[in-house]
């Protein structure tokens, strides 16, 4: 991640990048869809605005809105398209796997948006890497450890073996569906 940028305002900037938006709309997206994992507070998303504005990262325009409504429209300045797309390309390291899937994931959701087919391609083949290193130290942790835990542990240890695995999975199956997107567009 840039250094300042948190998690939600990835998200926001992944947003704007598809569609400037008030603040508003924005707080509308994460209380009505399966984003709903980031706060549709007032006091989280117009400070995480106000934040990436100072950061020179999105720039907030007044338009008039219906009646005598004026909204605060926001967009990406360069500065912003070039640090989503950063963010969005780099590789997967183990660090991200260690914090969990849910920056991976949401860098994936804006890939293709952000920086085309190929580049969300190379984030799978990079998670993929990444996961099958992970998984194999996990295993050999748990081939380590295991006699040593409670059965509570143990079976935490193993939920979390098998949602990396679940991911491995699931990064197998979009590889593919990219692979065949592009034998598809190969033979026209």
């Amino acid at each position: 991640m840039q250094k300042g940028i948190s998690s939600l305002g990835y998200a926001l900037l992944g947003l704007v990048h598809g569609k400037p938006s008030s603040g508003y709309d924005l707080r509308k997206i994460f209380s009505s869809t399966s984003m709903k994992t980031y706060s549709d507070s007032p006091g989280a998303i117009y400070p995480a605005l106000r934040r990436l504005e100072r950061q020179d990262l999105i720039r907030g325009t007044i338009e008039k809105g219906s009646g005598l409504r004026h909204r605060q429209i926001f967009r990406l300045t360069p500065a912003g398209v070039a640090a989503l797309k950063t963010w969005n390309t780099r590789p997967v390291v183990a660090e991200d796997l260690t914090h969990g899937y849910e920056q991976i994931v949401l860098r994936f959701a804006f890939s293709e948006t952000v920086a085309g087919p190929a580049a969300s391609l190379e984030l799978l083949e990079s998670l993929h890497a990444a996961l099958k290193r992970h998984i194999q130290a996990l295993h050999q942790e748990f081939d380590a450890s295991h006699q040593l835990m409670p059965r509570s542990g143990r079976l935490a240890f193993e939920c979390g073996v098998r949602d990396s695995e679940s991911l491995l999975e699931w990064t197998e199956y979009a590889i593919a569906c990219y692979l065949k997107q592009v034998r598809k567009k190969g033979s026209d």
